[in-house]
């Protein structure tokens, strides 16, 4: 369940910078006082533009959703990420980077009351990202084989540094609009200089095969009911049939088809839980012209029939 969070968050403890000393108390600190501001599991927007918070106080059952541009950082807890047939396991001290959309399958690990999981997902600007790589002296990188658009890294300390300058905005909101795009674009420069650099900057770069596929998925996301012709996707990028394939399935671990099954399915799930729409309704809406195959796919991916599916997830 989505809630909206408050665009202030409680000042920290008094004194806690001065027993902290090091980076790792003062985000605990930070985290602590975020999990006071955040009472409630679910989603929280918050006043900074491009940021979010998510809280859970008990393990979840795996659970689809399209992921955007996106580096994702967990203060509190463990989570588990599937894309395709690739898995990805992360805690507090490793983050994860996100390059194109794509249709992930999310579990939380490790939740509790007493210790919920606590994380944030800071949406990448593609646009920033290229003046950022044409107007910096950053250090020259070498060009970066296709791989898969969603890589983890380890947490260095001066990108945890910058953000936690930027959540703490959320102690001063009249200074959020001066301040959160100058710390956003020092995050951004700090995490061009980790390992994940290269993948980042195939973002922004025109011609590359991430930025060629990315155009590719963002017509899929408009056209979500429109039956595919991988021709015409390939025309799209500029790449002939087998090229696309190849960097498709290299990106997200799907072929395009798969990619836009993946996607019908998770919206017809959320149409179904949020706006109580029967199965077959959810299925033609999305673009399924069979009910029963529809059933099939929903099954094999979610594990458990579109009714048996939504009443578990209505219960939890």
């Amino acid at each position: 369940m989505r809630r909206k969070a408050h665009s202030r968050a409680p000042r920290h403890p008094a004194g806690a910078e001065e027993t902290g000393g090091s980076e790792e108390k003062a985000t605990q600190s930070l985290t602590q006082s975020l999990l006071g501001l955040i009472q409630q599991e679910g989603e929280w927007p918050s006043a900074i533009p491009n940021l979010t918070f998510h809280r859970f106080d008990h393990p979840t059952k795996p659970t689809g959703y399209l992921l955007e541009p996106s580096i994702c950082l967990i203060l509190q807890g463990s989570k588990h990420v599937i894309l395709g047939e690739r898995h990805h396991t992360y805690g507090t001290d490793r983050f994860f980077v996100v390059s194109i959309d794509l249709p992930v399958i999310a579990q939380i690990l490790e939740a509790s009351p007493a210790v919920p999981y606590l994380g944030m997902v800071l949406k990448l600007d593609r646009m920033e990202i290229a003046r950022l790589v044409m107007e910096s002296p950053l250090p020259p990188m070498k060009t970066a084989p296709v791989g898969q658009a969603i890589e983890i890294s380890e947490v260095t300390k001066p990108l945890l540094g910058a953000i936690t300058r930027l959540i703490e905005l959320l102690d001063e909101p009249e200074l959020i609009p001066v301040l959160s795009p100058l710390i956003q674009r020092e995050i951004l420069c700090r995490l061009l200089l980790t390992p994940c650099g290269p993948k980042i900057r195939q973002i922004a770069v025109g011609g590359s095969p991430t930025h060629q596929i990315s155009q590719v998925i963002d017509w899929i996301k408009r056209n979500l009911r429109e039956k595919l012709r991988v021709e015409d996707l390939a025309a799209r990028a500029g790449m002939s049939v087998s090229t696309l394939h190849h960097h498709f399935r290299t990106l997200t671990s799907l072929s395009p088809l798969q990619f836009q099954k993946r996607l019908r399915l998770n919206e017809a799930r959320w149409l179904m839980l949020e706006n109580r729409m029967d199965a077959a309704s959810a299925a033609f809406d999305v673009g399924y012209e069979s009910p029963s195959q529809f059933s099939r796919e929903y099954s094999r991916l979610f594990g458990a029939p579109p009714l048996r599916d939504i009443k578990n997830l209505a219960e939890t």
